[in-house]
């Protein structure tokens, strides 16, 4: 979008937030950048240029505005919508996954050289992917500085920083501020938190959001021990790369908030691009129902409910697990199938506020799993060892970054996996926006009360006019049905 100037002068002259993440106003006279939302005057357009990411418009000489802070906006929902090897390359950036493994690792995982990856971002993002790990470590630093007490060299490793010296040049150079004036300027304010280990933050997001389905499904759904719905908000572990943690989701009228409890900061961005996907905060959600509303039966939910988006999962493979365990029986009996594994083969935690007791197991902990401890009958049992064992060998990968089509034939080739179980884990682990699930007994339901045929064929050929958002006209067919998933908790 950010080629196209008539328009972007338009958004940022109407300060539309609709915009902030998709491009980037940098301005000559000043040398600053911004969100098309940026409260202040907008500059003359002869001032204006326009880049398509935070990464580069720093890496063109440009610092971030002080009072829209657009290092802070919500991810561009292109990364969430598409599935060629750019869009896999952001997921896996917006991971971590360069400060941990590097470029070479970031290509080995996408299956190209690392001069291929480089030269498809530069002409798509304008920035490398070192430049756009690089804003990234900023922008953890920032929240770092800005919302805990760790001393300045904690937080410089624990954002990705190899060294103390490029932590201080990078904040300069992108804020316009030391890493000391950026704490001192946060304290003038409100504190976020004032508890020992506790990292509190605002989850950005594209109005409007529905959050009765989203909470309503991870609540309904939730594991206990794993998973609960305490005071207003969802609380869950989670399993990150140097350690584990424990996060709680809340929601509010312009924003998400999350307080986090880390055993590694260095988990810090790992953990905010995990929630982000488990909620769906980046997705487009006037465009969705732009497209949705044009189907006369859909348009009466959308109106009722606008903004819903896909809840999907901290991680694919816990994902992939719990749908097994869910074949054919009620809610209630997959989170107690789920539990007792949990219980089993989990591995214990503290949770500082209480409540929560394990991490979801690893594939790896179940591969010696006994089938005949499992409460299933034979042939699911089959189906979920056959599962973890593709899984803990890595014959299977369900993770951001995965190729969608590949994902759903190899799911396709293992036993006991039909097409409900397939498109689940499409939906949910992968983020298919386009995921679609006509044999759900909620989907038929919904069908015939709005008077449609409830015949796979017939909701397939039907749902061809809702593409590519067939997973979000899910959420709104689940609507229909008067279930929990679809109800916010009290």
């Amino acid at each position: 979008m950010h080629t196209d100037t008539e328009r972007c002068v338009r958004a940022v002259q109407s300060k539309d937030a609709r915009f902030d993440g998709w491009f980037f106003t940098a301005v000559l006279t000043t040398r600053i950048y911004c969100r098309p939302s940026c409260p202040v005057v907008p500059p003359k357009t002869r001032n204006m240029t326009f880049y398509p990411s935070a990464a580069a418009c720093q890496q063109a000489g440009f610092r971030a505005c002080k009072r829209c802070r657009p290092d802070t906006s919500p991810g561009s929902p292109e990364w969430n919508a598409r599935a060629d090897s750019v869009a896999r390359a952001m997921r896996l950036i917006r991971d971590g996954v360069v400060d941990r493994e590097g470029v070479p690792g970031l290509a080995a995982r996408l299956g190209y050289s690392a001069r291929q990856i480089e030269r498809q971002l530069l002409a798509e993002l304008g920035a490398g992917p070192l430049a756009l790990a690089r804003a990234q470590r900023a922008q953890t630093a920032r929240l770092l500085i800005e919302t805990t007490e760790l001393p300045m060299a904690q937080v410089a490793f624990a954002a990705g920083f190899s060294s103390i010296r490029t932590f201080n040049e990078t904040v300069r150079e992108v804020f316009a501020l030391a890493p000391g004036d950026l704490r001192t300027r946060a304290a003038r304010g409100p504190r976020t938190t004032a508890v020992p280990g506790v990292i509190a933050l605002r989850l950005p997001y594209r109005a409007p959001l529905n959050p009765s389905n989203l909470f309503g499904h991870l609540a309904a759904t939730a594991v206990p021990g794993v998973e609960e719905w305490r005071d207003g908000a969802y609380r869950r572990t989670l399993t990150l790369p140097y350690g584990h943690g424990v996060v709680a989701l809340t929601p509010k009228p312009d924003h998400i908030a999350c307080r986090l409890f880390l055993t590694d900061p260095r988990d810090l961005t790992r953990a905010i691009s995990r929630c982000r996907w488990l909620l769906d905060l980046d997705a487009d959600p006037v465009a969705v129902d732009a497209q949705l509303r044009t189907d006369p039966l859909l348009a009466p939910l959308v109106d009722a409910g606008p903004g819903r988006r896909v809840p999907r999962t901290v991680d694919g493979a816990e994902f992939a697990v719990r749908a097994v365990l869910g074949q054919q029986v009620s809610t209630a009996a997959a989170r107690t199938h789920a539990a007792r594994l949990v219980t089993a083969h989990g591995v214990p935690v503290d949770d500082p506020e209480g409540g929560l007791t394990h991490l979801f197991p690893t594939p790896q902990a179940l591969a010696d799993l006994d089938p005949e401890t499992l409460a299933l009958p034979r042939t699911r049992r089959t189906t979920l060892t056959t599962l973890v064992a593709a899984l803990a060998e890595d014959r299977l990968r369900l993770d951001t970054d995965t190729d969608w089509e590949r994902a759903r034939a190899e799911l396709a080739a293992l036993p006991g996996f039909g097409p409900w179980t397939v498109e689940s884990i499409a939906m949910r682990s992968l983020g298919d926006p386009d995921a679609f699930l006509p044999t759900d007994l909620g989907i038929r339901r919904a069908a015939e009360r709005l008077g449609l045929r409830a015949t796979p064929a017939a909701l397939t050929a039907r749902a061809a006019d809702w593409r590519p958002w067939r997973a979000y006209a899910v959420q709104y067919l689940w609507t229909v049905d008067d279930h929990p998933i679809n109800h916010l908790p009290a």
